[in-house]
């Protein structure tokens, strides 16, 4: 089993922020690849998870509900209960100011970068070789971090946004089934930003 991990901030007052950019990528795949039978949402590992089959693989897909900052309790819970390798069966889907909007990048692993989520799952796992997906949000200029990354994308932004969200749902699909270099192979690309 694979898992997915989107991170963001629970409640409406977070959604579509740049900050829960991961929590819709993860909700893309949840719709892309779910069952619409079986597969609602249910509490566990501090957070919501849904089980998909993506390429044949098994996926679970989490939201952690901890808020952004301490989003490494539930990350490792859900791989503690798996029994799950961080570098070979974990991908953190996250915003990244340092890429411009439009654009994701796979990482095999590395710094947190000053994300305070990325951060916490470090800790929380003891190690940060573990891949994870960054999708751009741009810098935020003369704006406070903490407000610009809380706040929604501008209608220029969206216009990139949309699709590198796609883009996202699609690399993680693509890390699942046939893993992490042919998915930074065919997603690592500059757009325009």
């Amino acid at each position: 089993m694979k898992l997915v991990v989107g991170l963001g901030n629970p409640g409406l007052e977070y959604d579509r922020t740049r900050h829960n950019v991961g929590f819709e990528v993860v909700d893309r795949l949840a719709r892309r690849h779910g069952d619409p039978a079986t597969g609602s949402p249910r509490n566990k590992f501090t957070g919501l998870v849904v089980e998909v089959v993506i390429g044949g693989e098994k996926v679970l897909l989490l939201k952690p509900l901890t808020y952004m900052n301490v989003s490494g309790k539930s990350v490792a819970e859900a791989m503690r209960f798996y029994k799950m390798s961080p570098a070979n069966d974990l991908l953190i889907i996250v915003d990244d100011t340092a890429i411009p909007c439009g654009s994701v990048r796979l990482k095999p692993g590395g710094g947190a970068g000053g994300h305070n989520g990325l951060t916490d799952v470090t800790k929380m796992l003891g190690t940060d070789a573990w891949p994870r997906l960054r999708i751009g949000i741009d810098k935020p200029g003369q704006i406070p971090l903490k407000n610009y990354v809380l706040g929604r994308f501008t209608p220029e932004q969206q216009e990139f946004v949309e699709p590198s969200l796609d883009d996202a749902a699609d690399a993680a699909a693509c890390w699942a089934s046939e893993g992490l270099a042919p998915a930074m192979n065919r997603f690592n690309r500059k757009v325009a930003g």
